[in-house]
């Protein structure tokens, strides 16, 4: 028999040795954690920052506990049908008028219970929890995946970081809530049509929070709120960025920044990437190459350019800081085995290199790195810093393996690149930086709140790639993180010198100023796969042909008018949570199309971007949704129908359209405003 314990802001429920603790959390928000220990504790790595609420109603009775928080009310019941097993009470969730929006599954009559508990050693349990499938739900975020599906209903989805794959695990449902499983281990979600599971492969507890709200981007709002808003994006990170993997020297670098300035063209951000160091985990210059980093850092000031370097988490064994580090613990350690992660070249070495990662989960780890990268690179001016290779990227993917200061890595580590993060947000704020960005490979929910954008990795150049970032990119924003963007053209196997690729980086363009962070970078053909000289054929705008170039250069200047509108929505980001990058949904849930619709997006309120995704294609056909008036953005003309239209993409530009009444009112130059 079930006891249910009442207090000012939910229940515990103690049955059969289970803990069930229900909590109301956050505006119409509810956390749900329960354990076959002795009582409920706080999750390493928790991503929820809100706590508590000012006005819960809470019922208990004899088989039942009940709460409402705002829109949301949670209930745990005795199940009243007859069975061999007994299973443990039901949770499920409804709106305030009393309408579902999910619950707990009722396991077959022999099966193990909706709430699974099974050895995962130590005091830790391979946790599950099965819940209820819906005819027609549909399923959002997730973070970012290169499967190229919008609605992921029917995907299993692995819950770990890889490069390309990052796991924030938020959901939001057609049903009208959000989920997240506030968990930061190994694990899987399955969207199966008889049940949705999610699943820990080695976990304390089980630990998920629950918000609903009027509207998707009530939700959204509610559980970025929840999760910690984003601060304000730096007005230098809204404009163009130059990348390539890679400058090998000082003046190599400055004279791309050089040629910018002589052909008039906007230049924002100029990217320094991987082996300008002496060693990894010496984070500084190697003065071979970099002579002089103040002249640098000050003559790219003088022509209005941010200077980000690449930092990357691995210590060389051979490094002059690696000894210290391991002696006062500030490295991940493994349980069993040579406590090293990662192969990769470095500087003095002929062949790759074992590599080990700082633990970024520790806060002395955090403060000693931070310390170095102030004095290797802040004392030049240097305030943005690219966090390359952030998963961590352990090739083996044993986390069960590694030991890091917030646990077992199979438990814990997916809140490595947050933290890495959070370690040079916490610095560069300390410095007196107001707004912080550092640029990151992965994440984890509440990656926002330490100005962390994402780019979604090392991805192929092909048209089927640039498809798939547009749901990716999507469902990014749905999870949480509204700063996001990709390597313009691909990062692998893309040819200058063909037609296919010239093609698909023109067209890659057109898309990415219509992203939350505007930047090129690659790996291009030709290049040496292997050392630490390694650098790509060139891959600067004026680099794909005079037909190419003078298409990029009106996107660049078209990047530059909507600049203000850019940084409006970046405002908007930071006080609500919302995304700028759109699903259509977001902005019109009414409509059923909008729902399913993974090749165009929303930017902002006001800007419909339908991008180009294959080789060839001069025209395609967009939805306009018929909640709104719609321009086109190249005319300022009116568009007389809505719904389903066959919209002209030639070459030049990609179907664009603004909406009546908003705050742009045609993109061409001279009338974006």
């Amino acid at each position: 028999m079930a006891t249910f314990i009442g207090s000012k802001t939910g229940f515990m429920v103690l049955e059969a040795g289970e803990v069930l603790q229900v909590d109301a959390w956050g505006e119409s928000g509810a956390r749900v954690r329960s354990t076959l220990g002795a009582s409920v504790t706080e999750t390493p790595g928790s991503a929820l920052v809100e706590v508590g609420a000012t006005d819960v109603q809470v019922e208990i009775t004899d088989d039942r506990a009940r709460f409402r928080n705002g829109d949301l009310v949670v209930e745990v019941y005795a199940s009243s049908e007859e069975r061999f097993v007994r299973f443990p009470p039901l949770v499920r969730f409804l709106r305030a008028d009393g309408e579902e929006l999910f619950g707990e599954s009722i396991p077959h009559f022999t099966s193990p219970a909706q709430r699974r508990y099974r050895g995962g050693g130590g005091d830790l349990y391979a946790c599950e929890v099965t819940f209820n499938a819906y005819p027609a739900e549909r399923f959002y975020g997730f973070g970012q995946h290169q499967h190229g599906l919008l609605d992921q209903k029917g995907a299993v989805i692995d819950l770990v970081q890889r490069n390309t794959e990052v796991t924030v695990p938020f959901a939001l449902s057609s049903r009208g809530y959000g989920f997240l499983w506030n968990m930061p281990g190994v694990g899987r979600v399955e969207l199966a049509a008889n049940r949705t599971r999610w699943a820990a492969d080695a976990a304390r507890q089980i630990d998920y929070w629950v918000t609903t709200g009027p509207t998707p981007a009530d939700i959204v709002s509610r559980s970025v709120a929840a999760t910690g808003l984003p601060p304000m994006l730096p007005e230098w990170a809204s404009g163009f960025w130059q990348s390539k993997l890679r400058y090998r020297d000082q003046e190599e670098l400055l004279e791309v920044a050089r040629e910018y300035k002589r052909r008039g063209l906007p230049l924002a951000v100029l990217v320094c990437d991987y082996f300008h160091w002496t060693r990894q985990g010496e984070w500084k210059f190697d003065s071979t190459e970099w002579p002089d980093p103040q002249a640098m850092v000050d003559e790219l000031g003088e022509l209005g350019v941010e200077l980000m370097v690449s930092i990357w988490p691995t210590v060389n064994p051979d490094s002059d800081n690696y000894a210290e580090m391991d002696r006062q613990g500030l490295l991940v350690r493994n349980v069993s085995g040579l406590p090293l992660h990662l192969a990769f070249w470095d500087k003095g070495t002929d062949g790759p290199a074992f590599m080990r990662y700082y633990d970024a989960t520790n806060p002395e780890a955090r403060r000693y790195i931070w310390e170095k990268v102030s004095d290797g690179y802040g004392r030049y001016g240097i305030r943005a810093f690219w966090l390359d290779a952030c998963e961590p990227e352990d090739l083996a993917e044993n986390g069960e393996n590694a030991r890091y200061f917030s646990g077992q890595g199979a438990e814990s580590q997916g809140i490595y690149p947050r933290e890495h993060a959070r370690g040079f947000y916490e610095g560069l704020r300390a410095s007196g930086e107001a707004d912080v960005l550092t640029l990151c490979r992965s994440a984890w929910a509440g990656s926002q709140r330490y100005g962390a954008a994402v780019w979604s990795g090392d991805i192929e150049s092909t048209f089927e790639a640039l498809a798939a970032q547009i749901p990716a990119g999507l469902n990014m924003g749905i999870a949480g993180i509204p700063w996001w963007t990709t390597d313009i053209g691909g990062f692998r196997n893309g040819d200058p010198t063909t037609e296919y690729f010239r093609e698909l980086v023109v067209r890659w363009f057109q898309f990415g100023v219509f992203c939350p962070l505007f930047r090129l970078h690659g790996a291009r053909d030709p290049w040496p796969k292997d050392g630490s000289g390694q650098t790509g054929a060139p891959n600067e705008v004026w680099s794909f042909g005079e037909e190419a170039y003078a298409l990029i250069r009106d996107q660049l200047e078209l990047r530059e008018r909507i600049r203000p509108y850019v940084m409006e929505q970046m405002a908007s980001a930071s006080a609500t949570g919302m995304p700028v990058m759109r699903a259509l949904f977001l902005e019109f849930p009414d409509e059923e199309a909008a729902w399913a619709i993974g090749d165009e997006y929303m930017f902002g309120p006001d800007v419909l971007v339908a991008p180009v995704t294959a080789l060839g294609v001069r025209e395609r056909d967009v939805y306009l949704p018929t909640g709104a008036s719609w321009l086109d953005a190249w005319t300022g003309e009116p568009v007389e129908t809505n719904g389903w239209v066959s919209a002209k993409a030639p070459l030049a530009r990609i179907p664009v359209y603004l909406r009546a009444g908003g705050g742009l009112r045609r993109l061409s130059a001279g009338e974006s405003d």
